[in-house]
C-alpha cells in the first residue's frame, strides 16, 4: 500500500533578510574588517577616508563628512547652519522620528507639512503655505526609496531668500531626480546605514554630503567635538565618528548597490504587473514611481482601501509572510509634539497614509518563489474579502 508523501510546508517569506547579503560578500566582507584590524587605525582612518571619497563620487557631491548614524547626520547639519531657539524648520508628518527629533533636540520648531498622496513625499504647495520669517531650512525626505519633488522645492527655496533645503536621504541612497542623483541636490544630504537600508553597515553609521567646502569644513569638526586641532574647540559639537570597520563593510557594499537597486526594480515591477493582471486595485493600491525620477525601493508600499490594512497584515503574518506598516502615527500627532498643538484632520493625507500603508518584501534576494507566495497570499486575501461582501 503506497502512502502520499506529506504536503511541504508554506513557504515563510521575511519582510527583511540581511544575512542573505551578508552571507554572499563574507570572504569580501571579512578581508576588509581584517585590513582594518591589522592597520590599528579605527577612528579617522584611511577606510574612512576612502568610503568618503568614495561617497562623494557615487553622489556627484564635492564633499562627504561620515558621522555614527543618519539621525547624526541630520543634527549635524542643523548645527552648522546655526539652527537653533526661535527658528523653523518645515518638515514632512509622514516620516521617521529622526527627521523632526533633530530640530526638537536644538530648541527650534518643527513645521509639519503634508504630502503629496502617489509619492508620499513633501508637497511644495505645503511648503510655500507654511513659509514664515522664522524659516530657517526645508527638510524633503526621499521616503521609501523615491526623491521628493527637488525642482519644486528649490524654487521654492529660491522665491523665498533662498533658504537652505536638507535632503533627509536616508531612506534613498542611489535614488535620481532628473538625473542629478539625491545628495547633490541640496544645501546638504544625510545618510544612513543602518543594516535594513539598502546600503546597510554592521551597525548603526551615517554620512553628510554637500557642495559647499565652509559648511564641509564646520561638520567635520562639529562631529569631533567641535576641536580643531585636537583639543582646541572651536565650537560646542557631538561625538558622531563613523569608525572604519563600518567604512570598510559599507566599501565592499557600495560597489554592489546599483546591481541591487536594479533586483529591487525587477520586484517592485513584478508586484505592480501581477497586481494589475489580477485586478487587486479595487483593495490594493501600487506605489508610484514619478516621472523623471529613479527609485529604488528602500520600502515597496502598497495602501490597502477599505480599512483592511490591519486585517491583511494579520492575514499575511498567520502565513509567516512579512510585512511592515511605516508608519502608523504621524508625527504631527505624536504625544511628545503635542506642545505644538496640532490636531486630527490638519494633514489628511498623511493621516490617510497612516491608516492605509504597508510595506512588502523587496529585497534583492527576494526569490521568484518567494514573491509568488506573497502575491498568491494577497490575492486570496482580496478574493475572500470579495466573496464576503457579495
Amino acid at each position: 500500500m503506497s502512502t502520499a508523501p506529506p504536503a511541504a510546508a508554506p513557504l515563510a517569506v521575511p519582510m527583511l533578510d540581511v544575512n542573505r547579503e551578508n552571507t554572499r560578500l563574507a570572504d569580501e566582507l571579512n578581508a576588509a574588517m581584517a585590513e582594518v584590524a591589522r592597520s590599528g587605525a579605527f577612528v579617522h582612518g584611511p577606510a574612512c577616508h576612502r568610503f568618503e571619497a568614495e561617497m562623494a563620487k557615487y553622489c556627484g557631491a564635492e564633499h562627504a563628512i561620515g558621522c555614527a548614524s543618519g539621525s547624526d547626520a541630520i543634527l549635524l547639519v542643523l548645527m552648522a547652519l546655526g539652527i537653533g531657539p526661535g527658528d523653523e524648520v518645515i518638515v514632512p508628518s509622514f516620516t521617521f522620528f529622526a527627521t523632526a527629533s533633530a530640530v526638537w533636540r536644538l530648541g527650534a520648531k518643527p513645521v509639519f507639512a503634508d504630502i503629496v498622496p502617489d509619492t508620499f513625499n513633501l508637497d511644495p504647495a505645503q511648503v510655500v503655505a507654511k513659509i514664515t520669517s522664522a524659516t530657517k531650512a526645508i527638510m524633503p525626505v526621499h521616503l521609501f526609496g523615491q526623491c521628493a519633488n527637488m525642482g519644486d522645492l528649490r524654487q521654492v527655496s529660491l522665491a523665498a531668500r533662498g533658504i537652505p533645503i536638507i535632503e533627509d536621504s536616508c531612506q534613498a541612497i542611489g535614488a535620481e531626480f532628473r538625473g542629478v542623483r539625491t545628495g547633490a541636490m541640496g544645501t546638504a544630504a544625510c545618510f544612513s546605514f543602518y543594516p535594513t537600508k539598502n546600503l546597510g553597515g554592521f551597525g548603526d553609521g551615517g554620512l553628510i554630503t554637500t557642495n559647499d567646502p565652509e559648511l564641509a569644513a564646520k561638520l567635520r569638526v562639529l562631529r569631533d567635538h567641535g576641536q580643531q586641532p585636537r583639543y582646541y574647540h572651536h565650537f560646542v559639537g557631538i561625538n558622531s565618528r563613523l569608525d572604519a570597520l563600518q567604512a570598510a563593510v559599507l566599501s565592499v557594499k557600495l560597489a554592489h548597490l546599483d546591481d541591487w537597486a536594479d533586483a529591487r526594480q525587477r520586484h517592485a515591477q513584478r508586484y505592480h504587473d501581477e497586481f494589475a493582471r489580477r485586478g487587486l486595485s479595487a483593495d490594493i493600491v501600487a506605489p508610484t514611481a514619478a516621472k523623471n525620477c529613479r527609485h529604488v525601493w528602500n520600502q515597496y508600499t502598497v495602501r490597502v482601501k477599505n480599512g483592511r490594512r490591519d486585517a491583511l497584515q494579520k492575514f499575511l503574518a498567520d502565513r509567516k509572510i512579512g510585512s511592515a506598516i511605516y508608519y502608523p502615527v504621524p508625527l504631527h500627532l505624536q504625544e511628545c509634539f503635542a506642545a505644538l498643538g496640532y490636531e486630527q484632520g490638519q494633514l489628511p493625507k498623511t493621516e490617510q497614509a497612516c491608516r492605509e500603508v504597508l510595506s512588502l518584501p523587496v529585497y534583492p534576494e527576494l526569490t521568484a518563489d518567494e514573491q509568488s507566495t506573497v502575491i498568491e497570499a494577497i490575492t486570496e486575501f482580496c478574493a475572500a474579502k470579495n466573496r464576503a461582501a457579495a
